[in-house]
Protein backbone atom coordinates (compact mmCIF):
# COMPACT_ATOMS: atom_id res chain seq x y z
CA UNK A 1 0.00 0.00 0.00
CA UNK A 2 2.70 2.63 0.84
CA UNK A 3 4.38 1.98 -2.52
CA UNK A 4 1.20 2.50 -4.53
CA UNK A 5 0.40 5.64 -2.54
CA UNK A 6 3.84 7.06 -3.25
CA UNK A 7 3.63 6.20 -6.92
CA UNK A 8 0.25 7.93 -7.25
CA UNK A 9 1.46 11.25 -5.80
CA UNK A 10 1.31 14.20 -8.16
CA UNK A 11 3.69 17.14 -8.35
CA UNK A 12 1.85 19.60 -6.09
CA UNK A 13 2.54 23.24 -7.02
CA UNK A 14 0.15 24.62 -4.40
CA UNK A 15 1.01 27.99 -2.86
CA UNK A 16 0.09 26.64 0.59
CA UNK A 17 -0.45 24.42 2.35
CA UNK A 18 2.26 23.07 0.15
CA UNK A 19 4.23 19.95 -0.62
CA UNK A 20 6.38 18.39 2.10
CA UNK A 21 9.60 16.39 1.72
CA UNK A 22 8.73 12.77 1.00
CA UNK A 23 11.10 11.49 3.68
CA UNK A 24 9.38 13.71 6.26
CA UNK A 25 5.97 12.33 5.27
CA UNK A 26 7.33 8.81 5.52
CA UNK A 27 8.73 9.43 9.01
CA UNK A 28 5.41 10.94 10.11
CA UNK A 29 3.64 7.89 8.71
CA UNK A 30 6.01 5.49 10.47
CA UNK A 31 5.67 7.28 13.82
CA UNK A 32 1.99 8.22 13.70
CA UNK A 33 0.69 5.35 15.81
CA UNK A 34 3.53 5.47 18.31
CA UNK A 35 6.57 7.67 18.72
CA UNK A 36 9.72 5.59 19.22
CA UNK A 37 10.05 4.68 22.88
CA UNK A 38 6.86 6.53 23.83
CA UNK A 39 4.01 4.15 23.12
CA UNK A 40 1.63 6.92 22.04
CA UNK A 41 1.12 9.08 18.97
CA UNK A 42 2.47 12.63 18.86
CA UNK A 43 -1.21 13.58 18.58
CA UNK A 44 -1.91 12.05 21.99
CA UNK A 45 0.93 13.03 24.30
CA UNK A 46 0.65 15.88 26.81
CA UNK A 47 2.28 19.17 25.87
CA UNK A 48 3.65 19.21 29.43
CA UNK A 49 5.23 15.76 29.22
CA UNK A 50 8.94 14.97 29.06
CA UNK A 51 8.32 13.39 25.66
CA UNK A 52 7.00 16.66 24.26
CA UNK A 53 9.76 18.58 26.04
CA UNK A 54 12.19 16.68 23.83
CA UNK A 55 10.20 17.42 20.65
CA UNK A 56 9.94 21.15 21.42
CA UNK A 57 13.59 21.46 22.42
CA UNK A 58 14.66 19.64 19.26
CA UNK A 59 12.52 21.90 17.04
CA UNK A 60 13.81 25.11 18.67
CA UNK A 61 17.40 23.86 18.44
CA UNK A 62 17.08 22.88 14.80
CA UNK A 63 15.42 26.18 13.77
CA UNK A 64 18.21 28.00 15.63
CA UNK A 65 20.89 25.94 13.86
CA UNK A 66 19.37 26.14 10.38
CA UNK A 67 18.92 29.92 10.54
CA UNK A 68 22.08 30.49 12.63
CA UNK A 69 20.04 32.49 15.12
CA UNK A 70 22.31 34.64 17.32
CA UNK A 71 22.07 34.82 21.12
CA UNK A 72 20.42 38.24 20.78
CA UNK A 73 17.28 36.58 19.34
CA UNK A 74 14.89 33.86 20.45
CA UNK A 75 12.67 31.33 18.68
CA UNK A 76 8.98 31.07 19.56
CA UNK A 77 6.16 28.91 18.23
CA UNK A 78 2.78 30.65 18.23
CA UNK A 79 -0.61 29.78 16.78
CA UNK A 80 -2.96 32.05 14.81
CA UNK A 81 -0.95 32.36 11.60
CA UNK A 82 -0.09 35.63 9.93
CA UNK A 83 -3.50 37.04 10.87
CA UNK A 84 -2.56 37.01 14.55
CA UNK A 85 0.93 38.36 13.85
CA UNK A 86 -0.68 41.32 12.07
CA UNK A 87 -2.19 42.20 15.46
CA UNK A 88 0.63 41.14 17.79
CA UNK A 89 3.31 43.11 15.96
CA UNK A 90 1.79 46.59 16.35
CA UNK A 91 0.28 45.68 19.73
CA UNK A 92 3.75 44.89 21.10
CA UNK A 93 6.10 47.11 19.15
CA UNK A 94 4.11 50.35 19.13
CA UNK A 95 4.40 51.47 22.74
CA UNK A 96 2.76 54.89 22.33
CA UNK A 97 -0.28 55.69 20.19
CA UNK A 98 1.62 58.67 18.79
CA UNK A 99 4.24 56.37 17.26
CA UNK A 100 4.30 55.45 13.58
CA UNK A 101 4.95 52.10 11.93
CA UNK A 102 6.20 52.01 8.33
CA UNK A 103 4.84 49.37 5.95
CA UNK A 104 6.33 48.55 2.55
CA UNK A 105 3.54 47.09 0.45
CA UNK A 106 4.80 44.95 -2.43
CA UNK A 107 1.82 42.61 -2.72
CA UNK A 108 -1.49 41.45 -1.33
CA UNK A 109 -0.08 40.07 1.92
CA UNK A 110 1.93 43.18 2.68
CA UNK A 111 -1.18 45.28 2.21
CA UNK A 112 -3.18 43.01 4.49
CA UNK A 113 -0.48 43.12 7.17
CA UNK A 114 -0.97 46.86 7.54
CA UNK A 115 -4.67 46.55 8.30
CA UNK A 116 -4.42 46.40 12.11
CA UNK A 117 -1.90 49.18 12.76
CA UNK A 118 -4.52 51.92 13.22
CA UNK A 119 -5.71 50.20 16.39
CA UNK A 120 -2.38 50.89 18.08
CA UNK A 121 -0.69 53.86 16.39
CA UNK A 122 -0.09 55.63 13.12
CA UNK A 123 0.44 53.88 9.80
CA UNK A 124 2.82 55.20 7.18
CA UNK A 125 2.77 53.37 3.86
CA UNK A 126 6.41 53.85 2.95
CA UNK A 127 5.79 52.42 -0.51
CA UNK A 128 2.87 50.84 -2.34
CA UNK A 129 3.38 49.05 -5.66
CA UNK A 130 -0.37 48.73 -6.31
CA UNK A 131 -0.25 50.89 -9.44
CA UNK A 132 1.73 48.19 -11.26
CA UNK A 133 -0.31 45.38 -9.68
CA UNK A 134 2.62 44.63 -7.42
CA UNK A 135 5.19 43.50 -9.97
CA UNK A 136 8.32 44.84 -8.22
CA UNK A 137 9.96 45.89 -4.98
CA UNK A 138 11.04 49.50 -4.47
CA UNK A 139 14.52 50.91 -4.74
CA UNK A 140 15.96 52.59 -1.67
CA UNK A 141 15.25 56.09 -2.99
CA UNK A 142 11.58 55.28 -3.53
CA UNK A 143 10.97 54.58 0.15
CA UNK A 144 9.35 57.27 2.30
CA UNK A 145 10.46 56.10 5.73
CA UNK A 146 9.61 57.75 9.04
CA UNK A 147 12.52 58.90 11.18
CA UNK A 148 12.34 57.05 14.48
CA UNK A 149 9.53 54.72 13.42
CA UNK A 150 8.57 51.90 15.76
CA UNK A 151 9.51 49.41 13.05
CA UNK A 152 9.49 48.86 9.28
CA UNK A 153 7.40 45.94 8.04
CA UNK A 154 7.90 44.13 4.73
CA UNK A 155 6.81 40.86 3.18
CA UNK A 156 9.98 39.27 1.90
CA UNK A 157 8.20 37.10 -0.69
CA UNK A 158 4.73 37.74 -2.08
CA UNK A 159 3.20 34.41 -3.02
CA UNK A 160 0.38 35.86 -5.12
CA UNK A 161 2.42 38.15 -7.34
CA UNK A 162 5.69 36.21 -7.29
CA UNK A 163 7.80 39.15 -6.10
CA UNK A 164 10.68 38.82 -3.65
CA UNK A 165 13.12 41.10 -1.81
CA UNK A 166 16.63 39.99 -2.70
CA UNK A 167 18.17 42.71 -0.53
CA UNK A 168 16.83 44.33 2.61
CA UNK A 169 16.30 48.10 2.59
CA UNK A 170 18.36 50.45 4.72
CA UNK A 171 16.07 51.57 7.56
CA UNK A 172 18.62 53.70 9.41
CA UNK A 173 18.55 51.52 12.49
CA UNK A 174 14.78 51.08 12.73
CA UNK A 175 13.97 47.38 13.37
CA UNK A 176 12.90 45.42 10.29
CA UNK A 177 9.89 43.17 10.80
CA UNK A 178 9.46 40.64 8.01
CA UNK A 179 6.77 38.21 7.00
CA UNK A 180 8.88 35.33 5.72
CA UNK A 181 6.05 32.81 5.55
CA UNK A 182 6.85 31.73 2.01
CA UNK A 183 10.63 32.04 1.85
CA UNK A 184 11.94 31.11 5.27
CA UNK A 185 14.65 28.44 4.94
CA UNK A 186 14.97 29.08 1.18
CA UNK A 187 18.43 30.63 1.54
CA UNK A 188 20.87 31.80 4.22
CA UNK A 189 19.96 35.07 5.94
CA UNK A 190 21.56 37.22 8.62
CA UNK A 191 18.98 37.01 11.40
CA UNK A 192 20.65 39.94 13.18
CA UNK A 193 19.40 42.17 10.33
CA UNK A 194 15.84 41.59 11.54
CA UNK A 195 14.14 42.83 14.66
CA UNK A 196 11.49 40.18 14.15
CA UNK A 197 10.69 37.66 11.45
CA UNK A 198 7.74 35.34 11.33
CA UNK A 199 6.62 32.49 9.12
CA UNK A 200 3.47 30.43 8.91
CA UNK A 201 4.78 26.91 8.56
CA UNK A 202 2.60 25.56 5.76
CA UNK A 203 4.94 26.46 2.90
CA UNK A 204 8.62 25.85 3.63
CA UNK A 205 8.60 24.86 7.28
CA UNK A 206 5.94 22.26 7.94
CA UNK A 207 2.16 22.16 8.27
CA UNK A 208 -0.60 24.66 8.95
CA UNK A 209 -1.30 25.57 12.56
CA UNK A 210 2.02 26.84 13.87
CA UNK A 211 3.91 30.06 13.22
CA UNK A 212 7.65 30.46 13.74
CA UNK A 213 8.61 33.78 15.33
CA UNK A 214 12.27 34.76 15.63
CA UNK A 215 12.70 38.06 17.42
CA UNK A 216 15.27 40.21 19.14
CA UNK A 217 15.02 39.80 22.89
CA UNK A 218 15.06 43.57 23.33
CA UNK A 219 11.85 43.77 21.29
CA UNK A 220 10.24 41.06 23.41
CA UNK A 221 10.62 43.43 26.33
CA UNK A 222 8.42 46.05 24.65
CA UNK A 223 5.29 44.06 25.52
CA UNK A 224 3.12 46.21 27.79
CA UNK A 225 2.20 44.60 31.15
CA UNK A 226 -1.51 45.37 30.69
CA UNK A 227 -1.71 43.92 27.18
CA UNK A 228 -4.20 41.07 26.63
CA UNK A 229 -2.14 38.08 27.69
CA UNK A 230 -2.24 35.99 24.52
CA UNK A 231 -1.08 38.97 22.45
CA UNK A 232 2.07 39.44 24.51
CA UNK A 233 5.33 38.14 23.08
CA UNK A 234 6.75 38.38 26.60
CA UNK A 235 4.11 35.97 27.89
CA UNK A 236 4.83 33.47 25.08
CA UNK A 237 8.54 33.80 25.75
CA UNK A 238 8.14 33.28 29.49
CA UNK A 239 5.97 30.24 28.79
CA UNK A 240 8.53 28.68 26.48
CA UNK A 241 6.02 28.63 23.58
CA UNK A 242 3.53 26.92 25.91
CA UNK A 243 1.48 29.84 27.18
CA UNK A 244 -1.44 27.61 26.22
CA UNK A 245 -1.57 24.19 24.56
CA UNK A 246 0.65 24.64 21.50
CA UNK A 247 0.26 23.15 18.05
CA UNK A 248 2.25 20.11 19.12
CA UNK A 249 1.94 18.25 15.83
CA UNK A 250 2.99 21.32 13.84
CA UNK A 251 6.06 21.83 16.03
CA UNK A 252 6.97 18.16 15.60
CA UNK A 253 6.76 18.43 11.80
CA UNK A 254 8.79 21.66 11.73
CA UNK A 255 11.53 19.84 13.61
CA UNK A 256 11.49 17.05 11.02
CA UNK A 257 11.65 19.56 8.14
CA UNK A 258 14.67 21.23 9.73
CA UNK A 259 16.28 17.83 10.20
CA UNK A 260 15.71 17.17 6.46
CA UNK A 261 17.35 20.50 5.61
CA UNK A 262 20.34 19.67 7.78
CA UNK A 263 20.90 15.99 7.06
CA UNK A 264 19.57 15.44 3.54
CA UNK A 265 20.02 18.83 1.87
CA UNK A 266 23.13 19.91 3.75
CA UNK A 267 22.06 23.37 4.91
CA UNK A 268 20.67 26.57 3.47
CA UNK A 269 23.53 27.36 1.08
CA UNK A 270 22.87 24.12 -0.75
CA UNK A 271 19.12 24.67 -0.52
CA UNK A 272 19.53 28.10 -2.08
CA UNK A 273 21.51 26.68 -5.00
CA UNK A 274 18.80 24.10 -5.66
CA UNK A 275 16.07 26.74 -5.46
CA UNK A 276 17.87 29.10 -7.82
CA UNK A 277 18.37 26.27 -10.30
CA UNK A 278 14.68 25.28 -10.18
CA UNK A 279 13.49 28.86 -10.64
CA UNK A 280 15.93 29.48 -13.51
CA UNK A 281 14.55 26.48 -15.41
CA UNK A 282 11.06 27.95 -15.40
CA UNK A 283 12.02 31.57 -16.02
CA UNK A 284 14.20 30.49 -18.94
CA UNK A 285 11.15 28.90 -20.58
CA UNK A 286 9.09 32.05 -19.97
CA UNK A 287 11.80 34.32 -21.35
CA UNK A 288 12.51 32.05 -24.30
CA UNK A 289 8.89 31.61 -25.39
CA UNK A 290 8.78 34.62 -27.74
CA UNK A 291 5.97 36.16 -25.72
CA UNK A 292 3.79 33.05 -25.45
CA UNK A 293 4.34 33.13 -21.70
CA UNK A 294 4.15 36.57 -20.07
CA UNK A 295 5.84 36.89 -16.69
CA UNK A 296 4.20 39.03 -14.01
CA UNK A 297 7.14 40.14 -11.86
CA UNK A 298 9.92 42.40 -13.07
CA UNK A 299 12.99 40.21 -13.76
CA UNK A 300 15.16 41.74 -11.04
CA UNK A 301 12.51 41.07 -8.39
CA UNK A 302 11.29 37.64 -9.43
CA UNK A 303 10.60 35.14 -6.69
CA UNK A 304 12.50 31.87 -6.43
CA UNK A 305 9.49 30.39 -4.62
CA UNK A 306 6.47 31.42 -6.73
CA UNK A 307 6.82 31.68 -10.50
CA UNK A 308 3.90 33.67 -11.94
CA UNK A 309 3.01 34.10 -15.61
CA UNK A 310 0.09 34.11 -18.00
CA UNK A 311 -0.75 33.58 -21.66
CA UNK A 312 -2.63 35.67 -24.22
CA UNK A 313 -6.13 34.74 -23.04
CA UNK A 314 -7.82 33.44 -19.87
CA UNK A 315 -9.08 30.51 -21.95
CA UNK A 316 -5.53 29.49 -22.78
CA UNK A 317 -4.57 29.81 -19.12
CA UNK A 318 -7.46 27.52 -18.16
CA UNK A 319 -6.45 24.95 -20.77
CA UNK A 320 -2.89 25.00 -19.45
CA UNK A 321 -4.09 24.30 -15.90
CA UNK A 322 -6.41 21.50 -17.02
CA UNK A 323 -3.85 19.82 -19.26
CA UNK A 324 -1.13 20.07 -16.60
CA UNK A 325 -3.46 18.50 -14.05
CA UNK A 326 -4.06 15.55 -16.36
CA UNK A 327 -0.29 15.22 -16.72
CA UNK A 328 0.16 14.92 -12.94
CA UNK A 329 0.98 18.54 -12.07
CA UNK A 330 -1.64 20.06 -9.81
CA UNK A 331 -2.68 23.43 -8.37
CA UNK A 332 -1.14 25.68 -11.01
CA UNK A 333 -3.99 28.17 -11.32
CA UNK A 334 -2.91 31.71 -10.47
CA UNK A 335 -4.57 33.82 -7.81
CA UNK A 336 -7.70 35.62 -9.01
CA UNK A 337 -6.10 39.05 -8.48
CA UNK A 338 -3.33 38.25 -10.97
CA UNK A 339 -4.78 35.42 -13.06
CA UNK A 340 -2.68 33.17 -15.21
CA UNK A 341 -0.42 30.51 -13.72
CA UNK A 342 1.40 30.25 -10.42
CA UNK A 343 3.98 27.52 -9.91
CA UNK A 344 4.99 27.38 -6.27
CA UNK A 345 8.35 25.65 -6.09
CA UNK A 346 9.14 25.69 -2.39
CA UNK A 347 12.06 23.77 -0.89
CA UNK A 348 10.30 20.41 -0.95
CA UNK A 349 9.32 20.58 -4.64
CA UNK A 350 11.72 18.05 -6.19
CA UNK A 351 13.84 19.01 -9.17
CA UNK A 352 12.00 16.30 -11.11
CA UNK A 353 8.75 18.19 -10.63
CA UNK A 354 10.20 21.36 -12.11
CA UNK A 355 11.76 19.41 -14.97
CA UNK A 356 8.35 17.88 -15.72
CA UNK A 357 6.69 21.31 -15.70
CA UNK A 358 9.43 22.77 -17.89
CA UNK A 359 8.96 20.04 -20.47
CA UNK A 360 5.19 20.46 -20.31
CA UNK A 361 5.47 24.25 -20.85
CA UNK A 362 7.63 23.79 -23.94
CA UNK A 363 5.26 21.22 -25.38
CA UNK A 364 2.19 23.30 -24.58
CA UNK A 365 3.66 26.37 -26.27
CA UNK A 366 4.58 24.35 -29.35
CA UNK A 367 1.04 22.98 -29.67
CA UNK A 368 -0.86 26.16 -28.83
CA UNK A 369 1.41 28.97 -29.97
Amino acid sequence: MPTSTTESRVFNFSAGPATLPLSVLEQIQAEMLSLPGVGSSVLEISHRSKDFDAILEDAVTRVTQVLNVPDTHEVLFIQGGGALQNIMIPANLITDSAQTADYIQTGSWGKKSAGEVHNYGNLNVAYDAAESNYDHVPSQDQLKLTSGAAYVHLTSNETIQGVQFHKLPDTNGVPIVADKSSDIFCEPINVADYGLLYACAQKNAGVAGVTIVVMAKELTERSAPKMPSYLSYAKHSAGGSRFNTPCSFGIYVTGLVCKWLQEEIGGLEKMAAINESKAKMLYDVVDGSNGFYIGHAQPADRSTMNVTFKMATPELDAKFVADADEAGMSTLKGHRSVGGIRASIYNAMPVEGVESLTAFMKDFAAKNG
